[in-house]
């Protein structure tokens, strides 16, 4: 990701943040090549296949059980209900609730990310219906959706509390939503603070600044538990927050340095250090029925 390019100023407003956000997403789409590049042609079977496999393997220590992510979607509960997922990406969480069963509509701010999504579901042969939003504004009538999935989307938007408006809109009552946010107490926001805040203090930097300067997009909030918490139960209620981490988060080593020690360490003792201390606040929450009169 190329962080240096990003350019945004703590007096910009809501517009101009999210035309950032939807030109740094176009431009920089996640492709999980970070180690080594993917060299099969874009958007073919082979280079989902790459990508998909990258990002399983880093959410082993939290995501999977007999399945890839079924430790935090609930798949069999998804078949013939209404499902909305914002921030579609490379489209493999809309693949496999897809395959699931669910009605499936999936929105992306970026060109890139619902081109690449619906190229995903024309090779796999799955309909559903993929566009271009901004989660800011969905283009839905009231209660449309039974569940909402958005993994590490909303806290790049300039206004996180409009989105989760938005989200209780659209559903149900009763209807569940579950979502991930940067975690401002863990290891990598604590790892990017030692790195630049003292000297982005001096030139005028905010936290959130430097921050943002060493996360993906053109800006990323940062939340602890509390404000979290304190932004969800404004619309949501039975909510949990997990903090769920990466093996960055357990061994916070240059890359080849950490390769080494997670080799010689059990999985397991990593997976409880990262989901100490991850960079990864987990929400379940749901809509509150309605009370009868």
């Amino acid at each position: 990701m190329k962080f240096h390019e990003k350019r945004r100023s703590r007096d910009s407003g809501v517009a101009e943040i999210q035309a950032g956000n939807a030109r740094w997403w176009t431009d920089n789409t996640m492709s999980y090549d970070w180690s080594d590049a993917i060299r099969s042609e874009r958007f073919s079977a082979a280079h989902f296949a790459e990508m998909d496999r990258r990002f399983i393997h880093g959410a082993r220590l939290f995501a999977h059980g007999d399945a890839p992510f079924d430790r935090i979607i609930p798949f069999s509960a998804l078949s013939g209900r209404d499902v909305l997922e914002i921030g579609c990406g490379m489209g493999l969480h809309s693949e496999l609730m897809a395959r699931a069963g669910a009605r499936l509509t999936a929105i992306d701010i970026s060109e890139t990310s619902v081109e690449a999504t619906q190229r995903r579901f024309a090779l796999a042969g799955l309909g559903a219906d993929i566009r271009r939003m901004d989660a800011g504004a969905l283009a839905f009538p009231d209660e449309s959706f039974d569940f909402v999935w958005s993994w590490g989307v909303i806290h790049h938007s300039a206004a996180t509390a409009a989105i989760l408006r938005e989200i209780a809109r659209v559903l149900r009552p009763g209807g569940e939503v579950r979502f991930m946010v940067y975690n401002i107490d863990g290891m990598s926001a604590y790892a990017a603070l030692m790195r630049d805040y003292l000297v982005g203090f001096w030139r005028g930097r905010t936290l959130d600044e430097c921050l943002w300067g060493r996360s993906d997009g053109f800006m990323a909030r940062h939340y602890s538990k509390d404000s979290l918490g304190d932004l969800a139960r404004l619309f949501f209620d039975d909510l949990r927050i997990d903090t769920f981490g990466q093996d960055a988060d357990a061994i916070p080593l240059p890359r080849r340095l950490r390769s080494i020690v997670l080799r010689l360490a059990p999985e397991a003792k990593i997976a409880r250090m990262a989901n100490a201390r991850g960079s990864f606040l987990f929400v379940t929450a749901r809509k509150p029925r309605a009370i009868a009169d």
